[in-house]
């Protein structure tokens, strides 16, 4: 099928062309969209390079820092317009390996949304120090307990979505970045009783540049899924 790899970046010049060449000797046959949020360390433009050297990939600019949830929800909107049949989320970073995303394709449709899990058996977490992997340990169990679900990798960032589950989706209504972006639309793909499929990963630490996770993105995601479990109690 038809499938768009959005990738936001903001400075990420460190990594960026190496991500891409990994996505491409992996999965030749996808299309890319990276989206700048006008990185001032020139990512933008080593985008537009990439870009210049590859019919397969294109360039989406935007105007300053917004979040991450936005950079998706511009991605999704620029990926629907041009007829994709599926659309994949994946950082930068290198985070996500590209030799796992045929996976996840493998088990697309679309209808449903693939989910890239490093809470399950079979997947890992490279260099990650302990607390780090308790805290997103945590995160998802208590996201899972108040959104009433199973799915073990709730905040996962590598995924892939079905055009026709992302028609259906409430995007004008997604406001939360970061984990909370995760979590927001997973709650908004429960909630139209579709498919969601959980595949093993290896998710490996960033070895260059700097994380963007902060207390903010943490505490965000904590507060949203605390009223979310409050509403859904209320619904009951």
């Amino acid at each position: 099928m038809k499938t768009l790899v959005m990738m936001p970046t903001y400075n990420e010049i460190e990594t960026l062309e190496r991500s891409v060449a990994e996505l491409f000797k992996y999965n030749p046959d996808v299309q890319l969209l990276i989206i700048d949020d006008n990185s001032p360390d020139g990512t933008g433009e080593l985008a537009n390079k990439l870009s210049q050297n590859s019919q397969n990939t294109q360039v989406l600019h935007r105007a300053g820092k917004q979040g991450l949830g936005k950079a998706y929800l511009a991605g999704i909107s620029w990926g629907l317009e041009r007829g994709f049949e599926l659309l994949v989320q994946m950082d930068a970073d290198g985070s996500h390996r590209a030799q796992d995303l045929p996976k996840l394709l493998a088990k697309a449709d679309l209808d449903g949304l693939v989910i890239g899990s490093r809470w399950m058996p079979g997947g890992a977490v490279h260099n990650w120090p302990w607390f780090r992997k308790a805290i997103s340990r945590f995160g998802n169990f208590y996201a899972a307990k108040m959104l009433g679900s199973t799915i073990g990798d709730l905040t996962a960032g590598f995924r892939v979505y079905g055009r026709n589950l992302l028609q259906r989706l409430p995007l004008d209504d997604v406001a939360a970045q970061g984990y909370g972006f995760q979590v927001e639309m997973t709650k908004n793909v429960l909630a139209v009783d579709s498919r969601v499929i959980e595949v093993p990963i290896e998710f490996v630490e960033r070895e260059n540049g700097s994380s963007k996770m902060t207390l903010a993105i943490v505490l965000e995601a904590f507060i949203l899924a605390t009223k979310w479990g409050i509403e859904r109690l209320f619904r009951r």
